[in-house]
């Protein structure tokens, strides 16, 4: 995390720029505001216009987290279900690549549908988002355990729930956490999408208001909170694996 903010101020300074370059081209090419508004006129939109947008951003985080964990809990599920028995890995794992060639955004119907406009829609969008990439970094993080430590722990007379438990759970945490982080982002992405499924709050809802009103610079302000929302939620992944992880496995040396 320190190195990141040692060499932040590259990308800080990068995202400056091109916010300086779109205020000229906005200003000098003379573009309509509701068209396309400069930086200046987003900022100070999403700053006169905190008031009211705070409960839509308080309930896509509610949303968002609720759905992440749901889909944290069920994606580990669902890989060490698989792990454990390659059986049903065999004949499943297929199925779940398959179903991610599915827009999320054509079931959102489907859900509406089946559910009705409810809170369990939006939380199977989240969780459907969410699920997959953890699955399969926690698949990844057990497969890639060190033969000779697996090897070791068999001669010793280690049980297959020991084996599991001691040593391919904790050799896979890196490779688990990847996945989080990952879905974490997504999981901001989902609750917005969900949200255009006929919630009465939320960043998803206050954009779609914004748009049928032409209100562009409160679009862009919605876009912004999205991004900043994405970045907090990998940021907190980062921070709680630094603080779990407090060993990196590489080959069979262990570094403290």
């Amino acid at each position: 995390m320190k190195e990141f903010f040692k060499k932040g101020w590259r990308p800080l300074m990068v995202l400056l720029l091109l916010f300086i370059i779109w205020e000229i081209t906005v200003k000098f090419a003379d573009i309509p505001k509701w068209l396309l508004p400069p930086p200046s006129n987003i900022m100070m939109e999403g700053y006169s216009g905190w008031e009211p947008f705070m409960p839509h951003l308080v309930s896509t985080i509610q949303l968002a987290l609720l759905g992440f964990i749901i889909g944290s809990v069920i994606g580990l599920a669902t890989a060490i279900l698989l792990h454990l028995l390659p059986t049903v890995r065999e004949s499943i794992y297929p199925l779940l690549i398959l179903t991610q060639n599915v827009p999320i955004i054509v079931l959102a119907p489907l859900l509406v549908i089946w559910f009705g406009f409810g809170l369990l829609p939006k939380i199977i969008v989240i969780t459907l988002v969410c699920f997959f990439p953890i699955t399969v970094a926690a698949l990844d993080g057990f497969r890639q355990t060190a033969p000779e430590l697996k090897h070791y722990m068999n001669m010793a007379g280690a049980t297959k729930s020991q084996l599991f438990w001691k040593l391919e759970w904790p050799y896979s945490l890196p490779s688990i956490f990847s996945g989080l982080k990952i879905s974490a982002t997504y999981s901001v992405m989902g609750a917005v999408i969900s949200e255009w499924l006929g919630a009465k709050l939320g960043i998803g809802v206050y954009m779609t208001l914004a748009s049928s009103s032409f209100r562009t610079d409160r679009v862009f302000v919605a876009i912004f909170a999205i991004m900043i929302l994405s970045l907090l939620f990998f940021f907190l992944i980062v921070s709680i694996e630094r603080y779990l992880v407090r060993y990196r496995v590489k080959g069979v040396d262990t570094k403290k």
